[in-house]
This record gives C-alpha cells, structure tokens and sequence, in this order.
C-alpha cells in the first residue's frame, strides 16, 4: 500500500447525524505521569476487535467522538481521551500543555493500558499529537486517520486568525471580558459556526448538549488559561524546523494513513491536503464537500464507512 488514493465522497446520501448520540461506556480515569486523563469507551460488539484510540482536538472532548465510536462499534474496541485540561480531565501537575506534553499524556495512556499497538485517530490538535506519536512511536501505532489534522499552515486562512490569536499574552483576559453579557446559547453557536459546515444539520438535542458542555467548562476556572497555552503550544510547533518539524515527522510516518479533509473547513485550509498525501508515505486522501473542521461528528456515518474499508485493507 503506497501513494496518494483521493476519495470525493458525496455526504448527501447518508446524511448527517439525527438523534442524540448513542450512549457509550462511563468515563474513566486513567493516572499517568503528572495528569489524570479521563477516558470514555465504546463497548465493542464483540470480544477481539483491534484496539483504537480517538484524541480530540482544541476545546475538544470525548464527546466529539461518541457518534463515530458507536458507528464503529463492530470493528474496532474504541477508546477516547480528553487530553490534559479538556473535557473531564484536570491541567497537568506542571501546567505543560505543549504539543510534545499533549503526545507523552497520550504515549503514558496506551502503554499504561497495555493496548498498543492501536488504530490512532485525531482531529485538529489531536491530529497533530499523533502525528508526532506516530513518527516517535511507530510500535504503538497500527494505522493514523488524521481528520483536518493541525499540521503547519503558514499564512493560516483568514478565518483561523482568531484562534491562533488565543496564543497572544493576555489572549484570555480579553476573551472573558468580549464574552460578558452574551448567552452560552450564543457562545456555542459561535464556536459552531467556526466548526461546522453547516450547523443546521445539528439535531435541536445534540445542540443542547453541546451549550449544556459549553457551560460546564466555562464555568471552570482554567479553561480559557487551558485553551491560550495549548493555543500556544500549536503556534510553537509551527515554528519548529529540523527533525522537530512536524511536516518533517510526517514523512517519517511509517503506518498507513488515512487523510480526512473537508471542503467548508474554516480553520485547516482544503490546500494542505495535497502537501499532505505527499508527506505521508501511505496515505490515501477522503475529501468531504459539505464538511467543516469536524467531519467525526457532521457525517459519523459517511466516515465510519470509510474507515472500515481502510482498516480492512490495513488488517488484511
């Protein structure tokens, strides 16, 4: 299995995702160096099936994962993490939310479980955590699908600006003092429209969940501290050059890859993609026209196809 195999799929005969999500197992937590990383998982439909795991990206939780991992259940025993300081999971002991910090949280979880090596799935930021993991860890990986994954784009498109702005000292005293006197109703609808391709295909009970999860975390009192230095640690690994380079450390990735992008991504440009089937080794390139940023949770269906027909090929 080598070079580039680019998919254009249609979204529109499967549709979007309609429902609340499927219920997955309890979240639970996992100790490893200096974090308590919390983990959801999906109980697979059968004893055997080969372990994965699924990393969010920034702002990013589990819950980003649910309605893939339950389309899932019957090929692969899955597993997601909310990194260090999102979603259920408290900041690390040494306040490093680096990249490098976010791929050893990750490294310390599979090893701990004993479940490597794993199909690695990541989105935006988790994209470019496993990246890395893959070119540094090549033994704990089985296959990579990278959807919109977070890998060097200089200039950013415009509409990614106000995220790498969380990066700028003082980027979160700014944001809390902007977002006073707006609704969380209003926040989340904002945070979608920069996610999504078209947030009317949320059903109204998937959106109440996700302004419920919008409120939890911005009622804790690190979130936005939590959200700056991981914005922070992206920016850094842009500038990274040599073996440290990211674009370098995906050429070195050794493990199958699949390459999900979206056409209405306002936050990792269509562009990338072709310099990324050409840094991975074994990549094969799925692009979705109606997706955004978050194709995981706007066409779990769709993908969940797709990613069986290329763990198929993989395990076979």
């Amino acid at each position: 299995m080598s070079g580039l195999r680019e998919t254009f799929e249609a979204e529109t005969s499967t549709g979007a995702p309609t429902g609340a999500p499927t219920a997955v197992g309890g979240l639970h937590e996992v100790r490893v160096p200096g974090s308590a990383l919390f983990t959801e998982a999906q109980p697979p439909a059968r004893a055997g099936l080969p372990a994965a795991l699924f990393v969010h990206g920034l702002g990013g939780s589990t819950r980003n994962w649910e309605l893939l991992m339950a389309e899932l259940a019957g090929t692969v025993d899955g597993q997601a993490v909310d990194l260090p300081g999102f979603g259920q999971s408290p900041p690390p002991d040494d306040a490093d939310l680096s990249l490098d910090a976010h791929m050893r949280a990750v490294v310390d979880h599979i090893e701990r479980g004993e479940r490597g090596p794993v199909h690695l799935f990541g989105n935006s930021l988790g994209g470019a955590v496993v990246t890395r993991l893959a070119a540094l860890r090549p033994d704990l990986v089985r296959s990579l699908t990278l959807i919109s994954p977070a890998l060097p784009e200089l200039p950013p498109q415009t509409t990614a600006w106000p995220t790498a702005l969380l990066a700028l000292p003082g980027a979160a005293g700014v944001i809390r003092r902007a977002s006073r006197g707006t609704t969380f109703d209003s926040q989340t609808q904002a945070v979608l429209e920069l996610c999504y391709g078209d947030p009317g295909r949320i059903p109204p009970e998937r959106r109440a969940v996700m302004v419920a999860e919008y409120r939890r975390r911005a009622e804790l009192p690190y979130t936005l501290d939590v959200l700056a230095r991981s914005a922070r640690g992206i920016v850094r690994a842009y500038t990274e050059r040599g073996a440290h380079s990211l674009w370098r450390q995906a050429e070195r990735v050794t493990a199958p890859t699949l390459l999900v992008y979206g056409l209405r991504d306002k936050l990792v440009g269509y562009r990338m993609a072709r310099r990324a089937s050409r840094a991975f080794a074994d990549s094969r390139l799925l692009v979705l026209p109606e997706a955004g940023h978050v194709a995981m949770m706007e066409f779990p269906a769709l993908l969940a196809a797709r990613v069986e027909d290329f763990l198929a090929e993989v395990d076979g």
